[in-house]
């Protein structure tokens, strides 16, 4: 043997600590014959002698009192490792830049964020909202990891993939004549003040896809930019809208009620990210955690009771 291994370092050191072969036996919970094996091995195998028995207590042998020095420091730089492995463990000394789409990272954001902290207490966590046309600058600059996104981005220096399908659900006022029904129409909405996002940007366009199917131009109302805006709109009984159901995934939203479409009406969630990028552990737990989220809101049973 010319090397010592990590075990021989950590045998040697306790009984160098506790002076006896039982004691280090005790430090290390092993039995006493093992650790007095060892130690033979080890000296045969090193060729030296490394204690001297006096009297039942290993001392250091007088050569041997360098070895002993690099030991302390072996060993406390396995210290430093175990530690700096801890924090890891714990996300200490990271920072997770990652982004979304307004619509998904309201709701499903947060509690995104509350398993990975629940996971990793001392994870920084740094969540951007980004529009669609600002994403391919943050994913190719390398600013953020991952964009989670509700429409695909065509790009070959990208990677998307899909998360989880989702209802375009409708949304009105509390005390509308439509809280009545169990379901609504694109023609029973199409009958009041229609709250949407302008159809040339690619989250409305998505909105207003139940209106083309059925053969129905979109008259709006009025329009808003984010999903939260046309939330709040109709929330303050300015009109009705369609909207993708993870962005009203909370289960109380006073002031809002919720029901299906009969005409049926989906919306993909995407996980963006840069071509051949490798995901840290925690980007990758991340979309995990999206994948999981956004199938718990599908699940759920879309119905707020009489309005």
């Amino acid at each position: 043997m010319k090397e010592l291994t990590l075990r021989q370092i950590e045998v040697v050191r306790a009984v160098l600590i506790a002076g006896t072969i039982q004691g280090a036996a005790n430090l290390l919970n092993v039995s006493a014959p093992g650790i007095s094996r060892l130690i033979k091995h080890t000296e045969d195998g090193l060729g030296i002698r490394l204690f001297e028995r006096r009297a039942g207590v290993f001392v250091p042998a007088a050569e041997a009192h360098s070895i002993f020095a690099m030991l302390q420091q072996v060993h406390h730089q396995m210290e430093n490792l175990n530690a700096a492995v801890g924090s890891l463990r714990k996300g200490q000394g990271f920072t997770l830049s990652f982004a979304s789409a307004p619509s998904i990272a309201n709701f499903i954001g947060a509690r995104v964020i509350r398993g990975l902290r629940h996971r990793f207490p001392d994870l920084d966590v740094d969540l951007n909202i980004l529009k669609i046309e600002e994403t391919l600058d943050y994913l190719l600059l390398e600013q953020g990891e991952v964009v989670i996104m509700s429409s695909r981005l065509d790009n070959p220096a990208l990677e998307n993939i899909p998360l989880c399908e989702g209802r375009i659900v409708a949304i009105m006022p509390e005390g509308h004549p439509l809280t009545q029904k169990s379901a609504v129409s694109i023609r029973d909405l199409a009958r009041f003040p229609f709250i949407g996002v302008d159809p040339d940007d690619p989250y409305g366009r998505q909105l207003s896809q139940p209106f083309t199917d059925a053969g129905l131009a979109v008259r709006h109302a009025m329009r808003g930019r984010f999903a939260q805006t046309l939330v709040s709109l109709v929330r303050h009984g300015l009109g009705v809208a369609v909207i993708d159901e993870f962005s009203v995934a909370e289960v109380y939203m006073p002031g809002l009620v919720r029901r299906p479409l009969i005409e049926p009406a989906t919306i993909t969630a995407w996980s963006v990210q840069k071509q051949g990028r490798q995901l840290s552990s925690f980007a990758e737990l991340t979309v995990h955690l999206f994948r999981t989220e956004l199938s718990k809101a599908r699940a759920r049973e879309l119905w707020d009771g009489p309005g």
